[in-house]
């Protein structure tokens, strides 16, 4: 079958196969060009665990819970191709069939393991929801196999929906302010079109619900499960992601649903650290710079947002996607070689976001903003490179992918 963009309510249906492969080896192929030019030994070059052993502190065995497509992704990429480590990646996949494809991320994880192993690098990617006891028992039952236990742990889940493995209960996740509603001005990148987007309150169950799927105590539960088990290694780090965002935001994201998920993140990451203290757990949560993800056009506001903030960032030469974000949390935070701690804010969190926020940035994006209309939208805002990292996450306008080939969605 031809494989075209399925996109519906701002939602894309399907992936490109071939597509999503590329933007995997365009990836790796951005480590190894880093690691190749890099003037000091932080970066190593993939598979040279000797080198890796010498350094004081680089990753060995990493797991990445939530491992097929944005900061989880090239996370994975990052420990792999960057440092040699071998890497065990959980995400729940769509698999495809006869007439439709998988999901981007089934593959994403297909691609990185081919890639890691032409490359003799340990990978294995399992499809199961991460939120079980399978998922946890899978793990364990991989370090003690290997004979190995994880010194790095990446958690980068963004699901909508988690089942409680101790009730089986189902919780459902969503976007909305809590107290009152919210107005707000939004960019559609497949029309070109602005609009206004208003959102109800979100009732008292759907912030409970929000911070059960959201927040941190999966995260808990796994950690929890490794060191029980003994796979484990003392001293390993563990990495949480979220995001804070501007003031404009706030209402939507920061003080809204989400946030209070975020915020429970945090209060995980310093009960593990507690809890964990005889290991010398390192457990951070990470705040980063706010990129497209499958799910960053539906949200209100953030598009027009995003899109301003593009502009900025590129024209200033500070902007980063995903793996830009990540080869500097792994080279400038958690592994310098300095032999220093991670170097966190006051509240202990790991800030990537620190280029976004710079009122240099932030003044210009709401200046833009504050001259933004249907006219002007094209020249004030970056929406189409918005709408080419959307399409990109599905493996769709990638450079070099012939889109007119009829492709076998198992391929």
């Amino acid at each position: 079958m031809k494989i075209t963009p399925m996109i519906r309510n701002n939602i894309c249906l399907n992936a490109h196969p071939a597509g999503c492969a590329r933007d995997v080896e365009e990836q790796v192929r951005r480590v190894l060009a880093k690691t190749a030019n890099a003037s000091s030994s932080k970066v190593l070059a993939a598979g040279d665990k000797a080198a890796a052993a010498a350094q004081s502190k680089t990753p060995r065995h990493a797991l990445v819970i939530g491992c097929s497509s944005g900061y989880g992704l090239a996370s994975r990429i990052v420990a792999a191709f960057g440092y040699g480590a071998s890497t065990l990646g959980i995400s729940f996949e769509r698999e495809p069939s006869a007439t439709k494809t998988g999901s981007p991320g089934w593959y994403a994880n297909r691609a990185f393991d081919g890639l890691a192993a032409e490359r003799n690098l340990a990978a294995k990617s399992y499809s199961v929801d991460a939120f079980s006891k399978e998922a946890k028992r899978l793990a364990i039952e991989e370090a003690r196999a290997g004979g190995y236990a994880y010194d790095l742990v990446i958690y980068s889940l963004a699901s909508p929906v988690r089942v409680d493995p101790k009730t089986g209960i189902m919780y459902r996740s969503v976007i909305k302010p809590i107290g009152k509603s919210y107005s707000g001005t939004t960019a559609d990148p497949f029309t070109g079109k602005l609009g206004q987007a208003s959102v109800e309150p979100a009732s008292v169950q759907e912030v409970v619900e929000t911070i059960k799927v959201m927040g941190g105590e999966d995260w808990e539960l796994w950690i929890d499960a490794l060191a029980e088990a003994g796979v484990l290694e003392a001293g390993a780090l563990s990495v949480a992601y979220s995001y804070i965002g501007p003031p404009l935001s706030h209402p939507i994201y920061k003080d809204g649903t989400i946030g209070k998920a975020k915020e429970d993140l945090e209060r995980a990451a310093r009960a593990l650290n507690a809890r964990h203290a005889g290991l010398g757990l390192g457990a951070y949560v990470s705040i980063n710079k706010a990129v497209v993800t499958r799910s960053s056009a539906v949200i209100p506001i953030i598009p027009l947002y995003i899109s301003a903030l593009f502009k900025v960032m590129k024209e200033d030469g500070s902007h980063e996607d995903c793996l830009d974000q990540m080869m500097r949390l792994f080279s400038d935070r958690l592994y310098t070689g300095t032999g220093r701690p991670v170097a966190v804010d006051a509240q202990g969190r790991i800030r990537l976001d620190e280029l976004e926020m710079r009122d240099s940035v932030q003044n210009k994006v709401l200046e833009l903003m504050g001259r933004i209309n249907q006219e002007t939208l094209p020249e004030l805002t970056d929406l189409d490179g918005f709408k080419a990292d959307f399409l990109r996450v599905h493996g769709f306008g990638i450079p070099g992918v012939d889109y007119q080939v009829d492709m076998d969605p198992f391929s």
